[in-house]
């Protein structure tokens, strides 16, 4: 299993824009442990977002946070621009934890964090591209990745938290 790039280099030590615009720092995530997750506004998993709030409220005194990405890749199910997304997320779901640019996930404009999170596998052992809207990757204290997860599985599912839990330590 691959957890960082040929280089060696943890998946956030990449630049990437904060949604808000500027940068999104993802160096100031150093020492903490990360949920990358690739959201979608117009999305039939969107309520993920629910589960996604109450995860980064429960765990953030902990040195937790979830980082939404959003992408357009997937039936153009988050076609709006960053002021939309962030008024969507906030005035729909309350979403508070951080929220990067807009992005590719897949293909030839695949983001740096992406190429550098889509080598790990996860349980079923898919690894590879991103098959949807709310794939998961965690990211433990130390930089590398420790666990992919599909859509489908719930932010607050037990495997999820489970390995919430043992990346807090």
């Amino acid at each position: 299993m691959t957890t960082v790039d040929s280089n060696g280099v943890s998946p956030l030590h990449v630049e990437i824009g904060a949604l808000k615009g500027g940068a999104a720092d993802l160096a100031q995530y150093a020492g903490q442990a990360v949920l990358v997750v690739n959201v979608a506004s117009k999305c039939g998993l969107t309520p993920q977002y629910n589960g996604l709030e109450r995860l980064h409220a429960q765990y953030a005194e902990r040195g937790f946070t979830v980082l939404g990405v959003p992408c357009n890749q997937f039936l153009g199910q988050e076609p709006g621009s960053a002021e939309e997304i962030a008024e969507f997320c906030s005035a729909t779901y309350g979403v508070t934890f951080p929220m990067t640019e807009k992005v590719e996930v897949n293909g030839e404009a695949r983001h740096p964090l992406y190429e550098r999170l889509v080598g790990f596998a996860d349980a079923e052992g898919h690894d590879g591209d991103i098959r949807w809207n709310f794939e998961k990757f965690l990211i433990g204290r130390d930089g590398q990745v420790v666990a992919r997860f599909s859509p489908q599985t719930e932010p607050e599912a037990a495997e999820l938290v489970a390995a919430v839990e043992k990346a807090l330590g």
